[in-house]
C-alpha cells in the first residue's frame, strides 16, 4: 500500500451496473451520484467488449471531472491504462493482486474483491491498496458468492487488516450503522443507489450517515 493510500481511498464507493438504472443512461446516474457524495466509482460492466468499456469509461470521467473523483476500472487492467483511469479492482479471477500491482505502480489504486479472510490477508500482502469485503447481507447482485458473511465475519477481516475495508453486498440507510460499528472503513454501494428513484438524495442520505472526520 502506498504511504498515503489510506487517505485516497472514500468511504462511500459507487459500483456501476447499468442494468439497474431503471432505463436511465449509465453516464446521468453516476453523475447524480457524484453531485450527492460518492467518494470514488467502479466501472464494472462484465457484459461489454473492451471497445464498448472504454467508450462509456471515457463518458464516465467527463462527468466525473467536475468533482475531482477518481474511476476505477474492474478487472480490465488495459482498459484502465488506456483511460489513464485512477486504477483497478480486482475480483478472485482477475491477474493476480501482486502482478496487477508491478504493471499499475505505486501511483494507481488497487482495490480487491474479497469473500474470506485468507483472501483479505493475501490481498494486503501483494499490494492492495484497499478490500471489498462482502456479501454482508443477501443482495441478487452477490447470490453467485454464497451466502451472506455477516457482520461477525466483516468484524474479524478488519482486525485481521491493516488497509481499509469497505463493506458491500445488500447495505442500505437502513442496516449502514450496524456496518459501521464493526469498524469498516466504509461501504461499497450498487443497488441501493443506481436503483433509486433519485440517485442524488440516496447518496446524499448515505454520505451524511458516515464519519464526517474522512473526505469524499
Amino acid at each position: 500500500m502506498a504511504p498515503d493510500a489510506r487517505l485516497r481511498i472514500p468511504r462511500l464507493y459507487v459500483v456501476t451496473d447499468r442494468h439497474q438504472t431503471a432505463a436511465r443512461p449509465l453516464a446521468e446516474v453516476v453523475a447524480a451520484a457524484a453531485r450527492g457524495g460518492a467518494g470514488m466509482i467502479q466501472l464494472r460492466e462484465k457484459d461489454l467488449s473492451a471497445r464498448d468499456l472504454y467508450r462509456l469509461g471515457v463518458s464516465l470521467q467527463e462527468v466525473l471531472h467536475p468533482y475531482g473523483i477518481p474511476l476505477l476500472i474492474n478487472d480490465r487492467l488495459d482498459v484502465s491504462q488506456a483511460l489513464d483511469a485512477a486504477g483497478v479492482h480486482l475480483a478472485g479471477h482477475s491477474l493476480p493482486v501482486a502482478l496487477a500491482r508491478r504493471l499499475l505502480g505505486p501511483q494507481k489504486l488497487l482495490g480487491v474483491s474479497t469473500h474470506s479472510l485468507v483472501d483479505a490477508r493475501t490481498a494486503m500482502a501483494e499490494g492492495a491498496d484497499f478490500i471489498v469485503f462482502g456479501p454482508v447481507f443477501e443482495t441478487p447482485s452477490k447470490v453467485a458468492y454464497g451466502a451472506p458473511q455477516g457482520l461477525q465475519r466483516l468484524e474479524e477481516v478488519i482486525r485481521q487488516v491493516t488497509i481499509p475495508v469497505l463493506a458491500i453486498g445488500g447495505i442500505d440507510h437502513h442496516n449502514l450503522p450496524q456496518v459501521l460499528q464493526t469498524g469498516a472503513h466504509g461501504v461499497a454501494m450498487i443497488r441501493a443507489v443506481l436503483a433509486a428513484h433519485d440517485p442524488c438524495a440516496a447518496t446524499q442520505q448515505l454520505h451524511r450517515m458516515l464519519p464526517s472526520a474522512h473526505p469524499r
